[in-house]
């Protein structure tokens, strides 16, 4: 198994082997700006060679932090593949003598594209979650990584977690015996829910993806990996869209939250205002607030009112063309008949702390966020261990998910520059088939039945 000193070493540049890795980012959105830092972070192991993006503002912020000059900058991906295929990836803003990489961070729906050409370029891919947005083009672009030889790293976070790595140790020990059943809850967060799946990005499957795939394809993967060697063989799943539905609007309240009168806004939890410009007010600048500025300006009272004012941000939550489920059930069998669960429900105190227990024959785990109680069936005793008292701390943005995301950057960076896909906790092959099951399952909710895999 994957060894825990390997993810939470100290990555050196003693080795003869390791190149120093230059990145191309593209699309500098909240998760594109985030991977960014990380030549901030480790600028002698990893360096920013260009973006794509084609908001001004945000292609500005970039040049500023990562101080790039304009050849360094393009506004779409297309014009950078262009421009590395023309000249055979000899360019002025490539250091022949380092490795090249790609964080391919752009919408969900727009993932096959640059994936596909950027593999054909011979560069290795850090691709944020879901691979794409149907199961065909996530297999064109296994295929591609595959016949190209080149790395894929899908952005499943959650497997980087210090938590997820321990207690997976513990597993593999036989600490619990074998495993019987699995249940894992995703708690989104009922402002996250919201922000981002009834006004924000994706609210729509039309428009980008279902709710399985968007929000907790990780989650799914992550079940999966706890229980290899085991193969998932049934599946079947349950939800639906309860409560930001038009039928529930309140009486007299308007189509978007400043028109609203006060004593209906004031009452609703999901109020525009309550959720961004009160923010603004006392300071708060940080997400979500930070990315509802369509041209990536920093965050004031004027433009953020201007966009509550126009844009989706600031529509109720009852008139909004969302159709993403608020609640999901999935059920898997796996090859040995045991059994797991996973349960997304949206509308929470707790913003992604996932909760989980895990059921064996000589013990079970509970684990809650970073926090895991062991209960040993042989000795009647409990143990509480806080995983996040381990994580060898960092000074980095990139503190998400438990600093899984910096250590997933780490793994990414130092897989690259060492040329040892090894170091990365999954390949293409096995995060294909993580996502072929989250098809599956959402197959499943939409026709009633028991998928056979």
């Amino acid at each position: 198994m994957f060894l825990l000193k390997q993810l939470f070493n100290k990555s050196k540049m003693s080795s003869p082997n390791r190149s120093v890795v230059q990145l191309i980012i593209v699309g500098c959105g909240s998760r594109g700006k985030n991977y960014a830092s990380y030549a901030l972070d480790c600028p002698e192991l990893c360096k920013i060679a260009a973006i794509a993006e084609p908001r001004e503002k945000v292609r500005e912020y970039m040049i500023r932090r990562h101080k790039l000059s304009s050849e360094q900058v393009f506004e779409n991906w297309e014009s950078l593949v262009k421009h590395l295929k023309e000249n055979n990836k000899s360019v002025s803003f490539l250091n022949p003598n380092y490795k090249t990489a790609v964080c391919i961070c752009t919408q969900d729906q727009y993932h096959l594209e640059p994936a596909i050409a950027f593999a054909n370029l011979k560069i290795d891919i850090l691709l944020e979650k879901p691979m794409a947005i149907n199961a065909e083009d996530c297999s064109k672009i296994a295929k591609a990584v595959e016949e190209n030889n080149v790395m894929l790293a899908v952005c499943h976070v959650l497997r980087y977690a210090i938590y997820t790595q321990k207690v997976k140790e513990m597993i593999d020990k036989g600490l619990i015996g074998n495993i019987i059943t699995i249940q894992h809850m995703e708690p989104v967060g009922y402002f996250h829910y919201a922000h981002s799946y009834v006004r924000g990005n994706w609210s729509n499957e039309k428009k980008s993806s279902f709710m399985l795939l968007a929000k907790s394809c990780h989650d799914i993967d992550w079940i999966v990996y706890m229980m290899k060697p085991h193969r998932c063989v049934r599946v079947s799943s349950f939800g639906s869209l309860m409560h930001c539905r038009k039928e529930n609007k309140p009486l007299g309240a308007a189509s978007r939250c400043l028109d609203c009168p006060s004593t209906i806004e004031s009452n609703c939890c999901y109020s525009a205002k309550k959720i961004y410009l009160d923010q603004v007010k006392y300071g708060e600048t940080g997400w979500p607030v930070s990315v509802i500025v369509s041209s990536g300006e920093e965050p004031t009272i004027e433009n953020v009112t201007e966009t509550l004012r126009n844009g989706p941000y600031g529509k109720c939550v009852y008139e909004s063309d969302n159709d993403v489920v608020d609640n999901q059930v999935v059920n898997l069998q796996f090859d040995n008949g045991a059994t797991a669960t996973f349960t997304m429900i949206a509308y929470t105190k707790e913003i992604c702390e996932r909760k989980t227990r895990i059921y064996g024959t000589k013990g079970e785990i509970e684990l809650i966020g970073s926090v895991a109680t062991h209960y040993d069936f042989l000795t009647n005793e409990s143990k509480k261990i806080d995983f996040g008292e381990l994580i060898p701390k960092k000074s980095t943005s990139l503190y998400g998910h438990d600093y899984a995301d910096y250590y997933l950057m780490k793994s990414f960076i130092d897989a690259v520059g060492l040329n040892d896909p090894s170091l990365l906790l999954s390949n293409a092959k096995e995060t294909l088939e993580s996502h072929l099951l989250v098809f599956e399952a959402e197959k499943s909710r939409h026709n009633g039945q028991v998928i056979q895999l």
